[in-house]
């Protein structure tokens, strides 16, 4: 019950007061690659459905729980890959909800035979909802008895909040290695119900590689060949900082891998990755195991990501994709 008073008096602090929260995130992070890159869109060339589902900290009431849905393609005519994506995110035992529907267009420059420029441009609409009755104030709690008051505070006017929001990126890529950087929320939405809220700009740096590990490496990287992923991600959203180191293993179909992640000033959780790779599809499982103060008495974060590779235009096939890891 602690847990759950804890819980549900940050959500009022930052939700209506002025203080500022941070983006949900994801630990695969390139199994939803929209949410992590709007210049990814497209980057797989053929048609792409991925449906992501993340559980954070499962064993304390209330806590949070996200949706996620995106569809990207190549268009040759647009010179560039086209995407949708559809987020849900419920906090606290659906005290506060968002739901957000992005359009994305990440246009395609060949640099070299070898070296390609991803540039895009996203628009978001972006809907939050406060369920005022599942609100629990201080004034309710008494130290003996629990929830037995009537709460004085008083309710906003509006419990929805409407706002359009817009994201901008850039990837570069070659064969087998990639990098990119994506700026969230660049005009800076007001999300307040009450007082002025606005959303911090967020900062994201990716990069990686794919290496052989065959005996005799392929000429042309494929899903079959065996390799290893080196990758790093770091994330800056106002004052919180995030750091991620990871490595992949591809021993086709399998995926196996692992991620450390930290902020600045204190470590969040180790992450194991299994995941299974055909042609048409994909799926994977990861955990995170909390190594911060809370310890895994927060139930860590399981995550669940589905990949469906839909048939590809002709006109597109010969054109070179970005070849990032799958999870």
């Amino acid at each position: 019950m602690k847990h759950k008073y804890f819980l549900i008096l940050i959500i009022v602090t930052f939700s209506i007061g002025g203080l500022k929260g941070q983006d949900p995130h994801f630990s695969q992070y390139y199994a939803n690659p929209l949410y992590l890159n709007p210049a990814l869109a497209g980057s797989q060339i053929c048609p792409r459905l991925a449906f992501n589902f993340r559980s954070q900290w499962p064993s304390i009431t209330g806590t949070y729980v996200t949706y996620n849905a995106s569809y990207d393609m190549y268009v040759p005519a647009l010179s560039g890959g086209i995407g949708v994506l559809v987020d849900v995110d419920r906090a606290g035992e659906g005290v506060l909800n968002t739901t957000l529907a992005g359009l994305m267009y990440a246009f395609r420059l060949k640099v070299s035979d070898k070296f390609y420029i991803n540039t895009a441009l996203q628009a978001t609409f972006v809907q939050k909802t406060l369920d005022w009755e599942k609100l629990i104030f201080p004034d309710q709690i008494d130290p003996r008895w629990g929830i037995i008051r009537n709460t004085n505070e008083i309710p906003p006017e509006n419990l929805t909040k409407n706002f359009a929001d817009f994201t901008a990126g850039i990837a570069g890529y070659g064969e087998r290695f990639f990098v990119g950087f994506s700026a969230s929320h660049i005009t800076r939405p007001n999300e307040g119900f009450i007082s002025t809220s606005r959303l911090p700009v967020k900062y994201t740096v990716h990069a990686g590689g794919v290496i052989s590990i065959e005996s005799k490496p392929y000429k042309k990287y494929t899903v079959e060949e065996t390799t290893l992923s080196p990758n790093i991600l770091f994330s800056k959203q106002q004052d919180f900082e995030e750091f991620n180191y990871g490595l992949y293993l591809n021993k086709y179909p399998f995926v196996v891998g692992t991620w450390f992640r930290h902020s600045t000033k204190n470590p969040d959780a180790f992450i194991v990755l299994l995941g299974f790779v055909q042609e048409t599809f994909q799926v994977g499982y990861s955990y995170d195991i909390t190594v911060s103060r809370l310890t895994n008495q927060s139930g860590g974060a399981h995550e669940f990501s589905l990949t469906f590779r839909l048939p590809c235009p002709v006109k597109a096939e010969r054109i070179a994709p970005i070849n990032c890891p799958k999870f």
